[in-house]
């Protein structure tokens, strides 16, 4: 009779000790950082659980799955959108949300992240709808702020921010494709063309432009050494008018210059007629005279042998 008193005691006191165990651990919670916990009381709201210890009510408090509150990634599957042109585009989206309110995230909607692909495609649609296939390539930012605009309106009643919305892609008909790359092509082939006939056209200018500078310069420096040589020849003879007369020659001695220079008059094969001053025939007289002898009867008989005449007076 002890015995069996003695093992239902045993009994009852694991019983209770199994008890208390699931007591405190259903009543001891610890919150992780970045995340929140909904607590309802016999089936109602009553309290959000902040990271840190808390204390339950056990089997009265029930805590929900915890929230992440971090900022989530979510990339959704390529949607086809049809342009205000009529091409259907696929187009890949990336939205950056965060949960601001666990309460709202968890009463508000059943599944946020499906509400939010969803209101993304329908949003998507409406904006890229109203553009052709060229605006649709070339306005991601335009149709990235409108969507994150729409996005962050209608989520934040459900404690949703979005904070971005990301094209991740736009894929249009692999007809289109092609078009456009022969397009560009014909683009870039163009552009080549033009940059050619620029680079042939600057370099035919700067050739004209050198050479009209060389001849320019060459010109320059011919006038220049006509000048400097005429300036020569200019200050040679003024130097040999000065000395002339500052010698005061006779006629004597101009004769005999002009003597001297008669055989280099005669030094040109062409040279065939001469036309030689009367001051000649007097410069011989005087010559003549000043040796003692007798002059020649005429300078005209001197100047026929060599074939040339005096000049008249």
């Amino acid at each position: 009779m002890d015995n069996a008193g003695g093992a239902a005691l045993a009994i009852v006191l694991v019983v209770l000790i199994v008890f208390v165990i699931i007591v405190l651990v259903r009543a001891v919670r610890i919150i992780p950082q970045a995340r929140a916990g909904v607590v309802e009381r016999l089936g109602k709201y009553q309290r959000t659980l902040n990271p840190g210890l808390t204390i339950l009510i056990p089997f009265v408090d029930r805590l929900l799955p915890l929230l992440d509150l971090r900022e989530q990634v979510v990339s959704f599957p390529p949607q086809p959108v049809i342009t205000e042109d009529n091409l259907v585009v696929s187009i890949d989206t990336v939205v950056y949300f965060q949960v601001t309110d666990p309460r709202a995230a968890t009463y508000e909607i059943a599944n946020y992240i499906q509400a939010v692909e969803q209101l993304t495609t329908t949003t998507l649609r409406n904006v890229v709808g109203g553009l052709n296939l060229e605006e649709a390539l070339t306005s991601r930012d335009q149709i990235n702020g409108q969507l994150r605009g729409v996005l962050d309106e209608a989520t934040g009643r459900w404690g949703i921010r979005v904070s971005r919305v990301e094209l991740k892609a736009i894929d249009p008909p692999h007809s289109i494709q092609d078009s456009m790359e022969k397009q560009m092509r014909a683009e870039r082939d163009r552009r080549a063309a033009i940059l050619t006939a620029e680079g042939t056209k600057q370099s035919a200018i700067l050739t004209a432009e050198g050479q009209r500078q060389a001849s320019i310069l060459a010109a320059e420096g011919d006038a220049k050494a006509a000048i400097l040589r005429a300036d020569g020849e200019a200050q040679a003879i003024q130097k040999v008018f000065d000395a002339i007369h500052k010698g005061n020659p006779d006629q004597k001695l101009l004769a005999y210059q002009y003597l001297q220079t008669l055989p280099k008059l005669a030094e040109g094969s062409s040279n065939k007629l001469w036309i030689i001053p009367s001051e000649v025939g007097e410069a011989l007289k005087g010559i003549g005279s000043a040796l003692g002898g007798t002059a020649p009867e005429s300078a005209g008989g001197l100047f026929d042998e060599v074939g040339a005449k005096p000049s008249e007076p």
